[in-house]
């Protein structure tokens, strides 16, 4: 099931949007000349730039699993969804558990234009969309209430956008004031750009001369920082690379998108 959409605002195509930069990295379509133009920047400062936001995906997919799977969390609030693109939250949670929900958050209007592609659900579970900023938790808790049991697990995924929050005390609130209103056996699951190589750095660098909004990029410390008042699951605060790797999958080497999902106590 799926819930109806709002009205899609104007798009300004001028002015270089994440989503659709990210859209661009990761080999999608829906992207424009000026999202082009500073995704091909990035590459060529740091060529294996597209290949680390694949592997950041291949992350988002394992963790996904896991929290459908072994931690039986039939419950998914995906926050920066960003564009349709392979292995959405919900295709992969409902492949393990055809009766998971998942509500969908972002602000973007390309996302919003796009967002039915995300709207298709599996009979016995659901899919909505929140049209939301991420600043403005207790309005996306209050609309989110209406597709997910909120007294029941959630799993809240905030996948590469607390980059876009510059402030860790006001990243550390929007976490809090989020998982202030799940209960025990809760998880929260992230992943970011981390500032360990000087790559990365100069590729946040030409992100933020022209892309809206900026990317603040985070040690490891600050990233576990964020999950202060939870517990990590193993393997704790560590490249997405490095994150529970499948068994059949080659050994990719550690790159500089640090992850980490943590359990509600």
């Amino acid at each position: 099931m799926a819930d109806d959409l709002p009205d899609v605002p104007k798009l300004d195509t001028t002015v270089p949007q994440t989503a659709r930069i990210w859209n661009y990295l990761l080999g999608g379509k829906d992207n424009f000349v000026v999202d082009r133009e500073v995704g091909d920047q990035i590459v060529a400062s740091m060529p294996h730039f597209a290949e680390h936001a694949r592997l950041s995906r291949q992350y988002l997919a394992r963790a996904v699993r896991f929290l459908a799977g072994e931690a039986e969390v039939t419950q998914f609030l995906d926050i920066g969804t960003g564009l349709p693109t392979a292995d959405n939250t919900h295709e992969v949670a409902q492949a393990t558990n055809p009766y998971a929900k998942i509500v969908y958050v972002d602000n973007d209007p390309l996302v919003l234009a796009h967002a039915r592609a995300l709207l298709t659900s599996t009979p016995q579970g659901r899919t909505a969309y929140i049209d939301a900023n991420l600043h403005d938790p207790e309005r996306i808790l209050a609309q989110a209430g209406t597709t997910l049991d909120l007294d029941q697990p959630v799993a809240l995924m905030l996948m590469g956008i607390l980059g876009h929050v510059e402030s860790d005390a006001e990243a550390k609130r929007i976490i809090d004031t989020l998982m202030a209103r799940f209960p025990s056996g809760s998880y929260f699951a992230m992943y970011d750009g981390s500032d360990t190589d000087p790559e990365v750095r100069e590729a946040a660098r030409i992100w933020n001369i022209s892309a809206n909004p900026k990317y603040h990029l985070r040690s490891p410390e600050r990233i576990a920082a964020l999950f202060d008042g939870l517990e990590l699951v193993e393997p704790g605060v560590v490249s997405v690379t490095r994150w529970r790797p499948d068994p059949d999958g080659r050994d990719a080497a550690e790159i500089s998108q640090f992850c980490a999902v943590g359990r509600k106590p």
